[in-house]
């Protein structure tokens, strides 16, 4: 007979998996990047976490080292799904430096579809100013992306991001995509840009059912917003956004991984196992207030 501590063991370190139809818990490989490619996954499986957003920096290196089919292998081993990986940004905004973006979203494309990942995230953080007529060329701009993708059977994913002065809310985004119209090219949410920016929590309505393809999952600290910046991000719980809320809205219209983001150098050159252990802890339970696990 096991004891109740052997039992109580087993359900902390139960696979954070995905139920048919709902939300699950991912990590970010950016919250562990000092713990590398490997080191963050081999934590990530450990904590019982399964489902996994891979970044370039982690990727590039180690198949430079070891190659793409012993990521793969590596991957299949752990029994660790990558959800997601990191993609390229400035494809959106008209500007001098697309084109070196273009060829760098084929490259990545390919890299992404080698690893067996079927989506990519592509940020706008353009900062220049823009007039009405460059939204019309940002459509075309943003066909042309899905286009690409197309070619390597993947998807772009559209992030706006807090600060942005080209696409830097949900209804942007929503509307950019939707006007694009391109079966390769999807809106995603981040829980931090949206609260920390000018989306406003009822914009969550206009989501249409299956349309927001991937979500990064944080919170937002208890501080003057003037101060917020890329890498103020709280684990969700720890921070004081209507993160609950959020949740319940978002889970009515969407299905699949939440993918935990975040920048503080305590994480990032943490244990990652303590790392991914406080995260599920933490990410679990507010999902579970909120009703969606």
């Amino acid at each position: 007979m096991s004891s109740r501590r052997d039992f109580l063991g087993m359900i902390l370190a139960a696979p954070a998996i995905a139920a048919k139809g709902r939300v699950h818990l991912a990590m970010h490989q950016t919250t562990m990047a000092g713990a590398g490619f490997r080191r963050s996954l081999e934590a990530c499986a450990k904590a019982g976490i399964r489902s996994v957003e891979v970044i370039p920096a982690h990727t590039d290196e180690f198949i430079a080292k070891e190659g793409v089919a012993a990521a793969r292998r590596l991957l299949g081993d752990l029994g660790i799904k990558a959800v997601s990986s990191g993609g390229v940004r400035g494809l959106a905004e008209p500007g001098p430096g697309r084109p070196k973006a273009i060829e760098e979203l084929k490259f990545r494309a390919n890299r992404v579809a080698e690893l067996g990942v079927d989506r990519m995230v592509c940020p706008c953080g353009a900062t220049a100013k823009y007039t009405p007529d460059d939204y019309e060329r940002g459509v075309e701009n943003l066909r042309e992306v899905g286009e690409i993708a197309k070619g390597s059977g993947v998807v772009a994913m559209l992030e706006f991001m807090r600060g942005s002065t080209f696409i830097g809310s949900l209804p942007t985004a929503l509307e950019m995509t939707r006007k694009a119209n391109h079966p390769n090219l999807k809106p995603m949410l981040d829980f931090y840009h949206f609260w920390a920016g000018l989306s406003k929590l009822d914009d969550l309505a206009l989501i249409r059912p299956g349309e927001i393809h991937h979500v990064h999952y944080q919170d937002v600290p208890r501080m003057p917003r003037e101060l917020l910046d890329n890498s103020t991000r709280d684990i969700p719980g720890d921070g004081g956004a209507p993160v609950e809320e959020m949740l319940r809205r978002v889970a009515k219209v969407y299905q699949g991984p939440l993918s935990v983001e975040l920048f503080y150098p305590r994480l990032q050159n943490g244990d990652p196992l303590a790392v991914a252990q406080e995260i599920r802890s933490k990410s679990e339970t507010v999902m579970r207030r909120a009703g969606v696990l």
